[in-house]
């Protein structure tokens, strides 16, 4: 079985050595670099092209976010986690804005970062559960412009109130606030809620919320 490949990028020299410890303790994942601040870390992971990065936002030198800008600007195929302490929305809505493709908290399980690791190397999004009506209410609080051919879906995929829907779940509104908003009934929102993670392939409204602002529609 071929592993997980991970690299480090955290200022403290005993969380890298702590994480390394914990992740090698997986059969599937390998921690092949560390780094100690962000300009190192866009070095390395250039070089060695990491599956996942786990990337500290306060850094000296040059911070992770501006890392992870750098690293995306350049073409870096790596999948990112953000690992931080900042339970804050707008640095989680920076983060995946500016590309990253998880965000972690510090405080969290050691099962939770292992999670967060092989569902972003499947190409998957993951949002510490804890911050996921931060997420919503961050993507609902963007400034966007939504049109609907910018969706990136056929016209039959979504139909006009598919995307109306999808737009305000991605303002943080519930069942009940967007059959209000609509003037429709709640089990209509619901049918048209069911229809949009089927299309979309995605199991819950963060997710909805996380395609909208990947895909551009600020």
């Amino acid at each position: 079985m071929e592993k997980i490949k991970v690299m480090i990028a955290d200022d403290h020299s005993l969380i890298r050595k702590g994480l390394t410890q914990i992740l090698e303790l997986e059969s599937d994942i390998e921690v092949i670099a560390q780094a100690s601040n962000g300009r190192e870390a866009v070095k390395q992971a250039l070089k060695l092209e990491p599956d996942v990065i786990l990337m500290d936002i306060n850094m000296p030198i040059q911070n992770g976010l501006s890392a992870i800008k750098e690293l995306r600007g350049k073409g870096c195929p790596s999948n990112v986690i953000v690992l931080t302490i900042h339970e804050d929305r707008e640095y989680l809505r920076e983060a995946v804005a500016i590309g990253a493709n998880g965000y972690v908290m510090k405080d969290a399980e050691a099962d939770n970062l292992v999670e967060a690791i092989r569902e972003v190397n499947r190409g998957e999004m993951y949002i510490q559960p804890s911050m996921a009506s931060d997420m919503i209410y961050a993507i609902g609080n963007s400034s966007y412009e939504i049109l609907p051919n910018y969706l990136g879906l056929k016209e039959t995929d979504l139909t006009p109130r598919e995307i109306e829907v999808l737009l305000l779940i991605a303002d943080g509104m519930n069942n009940k606030e967007i059959a209000d908003e609509l003037y429709i009934s709640e089990k209509t929102v619901k049918n048209h809620v069911s229809n949009i993670f089927r299309k979309l392939d995605v199991s819950d409204r963060t997710q909805a919320a996380i395609y909208v602002l990947k895909n551009h529609l600020r």
